[in-house]
């Protein structure tokens, strides 16, 4: 499995949420992560930017 090159900060940074939201999301679907530095396998990544997306999509209806 491969890494994206995007740590749990940089998530965070990207779509304006909080880090401790990152580290829920990665407990959620039992990502392991040490900290926010910590860079995520490419289908973990793009497993919670899915969420995340899903997550602003539905607010914003």
């Amino acid at each position: 499995m491969g890494f994206a090159e995007l740590s749990i900060a940089d998530i965070a940074t990207e779509y304006n949420i909080e880090h401790q939201a990152v580290f829920e999301l990665c407990d959620r679907f039992k990502i392991n992560y040490k900290n926010e530095r910590t860079c995520l396998a490419l289908e973990d990544a793009k497993t919670i930017i899915m969420e995340i997306l899903a997550t602003q999509t539905n607010s914003e209806v």
